[in-house]
């Protein structure tokens, strides 16, 4: 535009009839509720489709007459109304929520009293009430979980997320909304978001970059207990770096996201924020100081006093050593005194289950971030460095992971597969523990099962499952009742889905194709793509080379007979991204997109570009199939899988991740067995041959099976009935949230309020404690006496005896115990099984101990005996990281 104009934004007065429309925008509780999102879409249908479905920006750009018009209708001002008060009973402060039913005042849960009562005091916490109007009601209460993440997934109209991670954040915090959990979010504003990905006319993966106006996105300026912006500050080397905080209102959840593009930032500072994992090694250590350094002090500006702090990946674990530094500081503790009090109440989940994909910095790096900062916790360098250092294959590391365990007493992985990898991968932190000892448990992941499931698919479940269902998704009771659906309604809803998934991805194959210069040939194509009537595959997740998006490809001539069978068609759609640096990632994008233009398999493979929620959403409930084919075990969960069977769509797929879990031999199909060889190409050759032998021999032909009156595949459908019955309670996050809070939260609420009573009495205990362990520990030694049996039967007992030196550490801080269980071929003892000893006098410096131990089951044991610290204020076993074996 000529420069001599100025530009002026003339925004549209929104009726009183139907005011509330802006509140409503400003609350991401519209995304998961069909009905709300209606209220937008009929304003303007084209506008909401061209606004990616973002409701304040369309308010910002919808006509001044529709918007009198839709004021003026008593069919939109029913719905409206309808909708309001929905939302009102949904966030009304006394609604009668899972949380406030099994922990609420008034039932003297001791639990429950740690959340409302925690003494978040000694965090040296602001005192003074955060603003109202950006405090959500349900979380009034200043103790909360404090959850942080890198990304948070929660619309397609806020593209600040990557991946699985950010949408399980994004679904964690939902569900803690819906379960009425005084939970807050804690994260990174990207104002450049993740890229947008456009792919070119040789397949390449490009990756474009638009600012996010947040005038135009559904978050506001956080507020100060005094009603100011609010802005924190975190020093990085040379300068201070300033961060404005925003706030996502998330139903009864607020996420605080940080954003370093304000004025007082050098150039280079205000670009930090800029993009998700974007950048060099010293701008993601910039970031993750900012996100866990900054993100407790932004914690503790809002008026918060977290009971629990929840680190979801590594990506935050300076938020530690920012606790620790408060403690240090503003207690008078001592370094090892503060940790003792931050692990209390901390809880680690680990999502990566190969070494390479944990963050980790140069020592290097490290020394121009930290050379100040770590005398604020009273260490020196080599302290610093030492307390979370990996010794990797490249090197040694200043490591995310090691610092997160070292300063969580509660860690988890995300499968029960994830959680024995994980085990195995951080064993060394617990030397000569067994792996299944190792204090690493595993809580599945799930879906928010509003946001995922399909509106059509919402109302089906809502005519036959019982009135309620929507609160008790997490009950396995709850969907018995699928089996009540008609196989043609089933079916009809099923292909209704199907229908609109086709619509949308032709608009977007479309649009490419215009993009790319298409003559009228191809785009009259593309307005025609896909056989609604074939078997549709679904493969769309992020573009990472363990996900092997081209193992479908192993044989091209038998893929080609598959495909192109006339009387039993097939295809498949494919959609996801490569991280703008993963080359090899982009190389697969390429092999597909190329594959996709090839004659023989045009109109058959089709991919997708810039996948996002929206094209998840229509996927996931718009294919017949949902294949996965990670190269086992490192898939660490997965949950797109999960929504596919929510939707009745089965899973085939390596058994890794979730589906290790969630397959049952009814629900789907395997690809391959449990297993992992040492070759990768034998493995790839295995897994490919499995796959097309499943898809020729079982699932093509029991999709095409139709009954001849009614022309419904019913052996399909009752697979897709298994789909929902067997895994829509089971891979809920209303299951997996309530599980963190069971498991999780409320003990890190109980030993967090413990540790910290009395000016940290337990804490200052229990770290003198370990210091005079690991003085003494060296001399322990404990001696097995010979077994006087070698062979009994089973029930018959074994009498076991050990002698023990402990060098001075008193006979009541330690256990002595029998432990049996399995040995594994490399020696491992597996599934162990520890049992006490009992004192049986001295004999000379040696103390005796006696025990016995009856197998239960025939085959052979391993046995050993052991001698560990023991403490009534440790909180799990092998904490300490001590143990001596005979």
């Amino acid at each position: 535009m000529n420069g001599r104009y100025a530009r002026i934004a003339v925004l549209p007065i929104i009726p009183p009839a139907i005011e509330r429309l802006e509140e409503l925008a400003y609350n991401l509780w519209w995304s998961w509720e069909p009905d709300a999102q209606a209220l937008y879409a009929r304003l303007d249908p084209a506008l909401w489709e061209a606004t990616s479905h973002n409701p304040v920006r369309l308010l910002h750009q919808v006509s001044q007459e529709k918007l009198n018009a839709a004021a003026e209708d008593p069919d939109y001002l029913a719905a409206y109304h309808a909708v309001l008060d929905a939302f009102d009973r949904y966030m009304d402060p006394n609604a009668d929520t899972w949380y406030r039913r099994t922990y609420g005042t008034g039932d003297g849960s001791v639990l429950a009293a740690s959340l409302q009562n925690a003494e978040g005091r000694d965090e040296g916490a602001h005192t003074d009430a955060a603003s109202a109007s950006q405090r959500p009601t349900a979380t009034s209460q200043r103790s909360v979980i404090a959850y942080f993440s890198a990304e948070f997934g929660l619309h397609e109209a806020l593209p600040i997320y990557s991946g699985g991670l950010g949408i399980l954040s994004g679904d964690h915090c939902k569900a803690a909304s819906d379960l009425g959990l005084p939970l807050i979010g804690v994260g990174f504003l990207y104002p450049q978001g993740y890229f947008t990905q456009r792919i070119d006319p040789q397949g390449q993966q490009q990756a474009e970059y638009e600012k996010i106006d947040f005038a135009e996105a559904p978050a506001r300026p956080a507020l100060d207990p005094n009603g100011q912006e609010l802005l924190i500050s975190v020093e990085l080397p040379g300068r201070v770096v300033y961060a404005k905080i925003w706030c996502i209102q998330v139903g009864r959840v607020p996420v605080y996201l940080m954003d370093t593009d304000v004025p007082r930032n050098a150039p280079q500072d205000r670009e930090l924020s800029a993009r998700l994992y974007g950048g060099d090694r010293e701008m993601r250590i910039s970031q993750e100081i900012v996100l866990g350094i900054g993100g407790v002090r932004a914690v503790f500006a809002l008026g918060y006093e977290p009971a629990v702090w929840h680190m979801n990946e590594g990506h935050s674990a300076f938020l530690g050593l920012e606790r620790v530094r408060r403690k240090v500081q503003e207690e008078g503790l001592s370094f090892e005194e503060a940790v003792e009090a931050v692990r209390a109440n901390t809880l680690f989940t680990t999502h990566t289950p190969v070494p390479a994909g944990n963050d980790a910095f140069a020592f290097e790096l490290v020394d121009k971030f930290f050379w100040q900062y770590w005398e604020q916790l009273g260490l020196d360098r080599e302290r610093f460095i030492q307390f979370a250092r990996q010794e990797l294959p490249w090197g040694p590391q200043y490591s995310m992971t090691v610092l997160a365990l070292r300063l969580s007493a509660y860690a988890n992985g995300v499968s029960e597969l994830h959680g024995q990898v994980s085990r195995a991968m951080w064993r060394f932190l617990w030397p000569d523990t067994p792996v299944d000892e190792v204090p690493i448990g595993a809580i599945t992941n799930g879906v928010h099962t509003q946001t995922w499931l399909a509106p059509r698919l919402r109302a089906l479940y809502s005519r036959y499952l019982a009135p309620d269902w929507e609160e008790h998704i997490e009950e396995a009771e709850t969907w018995a009742a699928i089996e009540r659906i008609p196989d043609q309604e089933l079916w009809a809803v099923h292909n209704q889905c199907k229908e609109d998934m086709v619509r949308l991805v032709r608009s977007r194959v479309k649009r490419q194709a215009l993009r790319h210069g298409e003559g009228p040939q191809r785009l009259a194509l593309a307005d025609h793509l896909l056989n609604p009537h074939a078997l549709t595959i679904g493969f769309a997740r992020r573009f990472a080379t363990y996900k092997r998006a081209t193992l479908l490809f192993h044989d091209i001539e038998r893929l080609k007979r598959i495909l192109n069978d006339p009387q039993r068609p097939v295809q498949i759609i494919f959609s996801g991204k490569a991280h703008p640096d993963d080359e090899p990632g982009k190389a697969l994008i390429r092999q597909v997109y190329e594959y996709s233009q090839d004659p023989d398999f045009r109109g058959k493979i089709v991919f997708v570009e810039n996948y996002d929620m929206n094209i998840a959403r229509h996927l996931i409930s718009g294919v017949d199939l949902w294949l996965n084919t990670p190269r086992r075990p490192r898939e660490a969960s997965g949950t797109s899988g999960q929504k596919a069977a929510l939707s009745g769509i089965p899973n085939f797929s390596i058994l890794d991740g979730w589906w290790a879990e969630g397959y049952n031999g009814a629900n789907g199909w395997a690809i391959g067995q449990e297993q992992e060889l040492n070759d990768s190409d034998a493995q790839d050759e295995a897994d490919a041959y499995d796959l097309y032998s499943t898809l020729e021999e079982v699932i093509i032909p029991l999709f095409f099976n139709r009954d001849a009156a009614t022309g419904i595949p019913q052996g399909w459908l009752q697979v897709m009935k298994n789909a929902i019955r067997s895994c829509a309670s089971r891979f809920s996050m209303r299951r997996m949230v309530i599980e963190y809070t069971e498991r999780y939260y409320l003990p890190a609420a109980k030993s967090g309020q413990r540790y910290s009573r009395d000016h940290f009495a337990v804490a200052r205990q229990m770290a003198a404690w370990k210091a005079g362990l690991r003085e003494r520990w060296p001399g322990v030694r404990i001696e097995r006496l010979p077994l006087s049996v070698h062979q009994v039967k089973v029930g018959e007992p074994v009498p076991v005896e050990a002698k023990v030196w402990l060098d001075g550490i008193p006979e009541d801080e330690v256990a002595v115990e029998i432990v049996t269980g399995r040995e594994a071929e490399d020696g491992e003892l597996t599934v162990p099984q520890p049992q006490p000893m009992q004192p049986a006098g001295r004999e000379g410096d040696a103390l005796r101990y006696r025990g016995e131990f009856r197998p239960q089951t025939s085959g052979p044991v391993a046995l050993a005996v052991r001698v560990r610290p023991k403490h009534p204020d440790q909180l799990h076993r092998v904490e300490p990281g001590l143990v001596k074996w005979g």
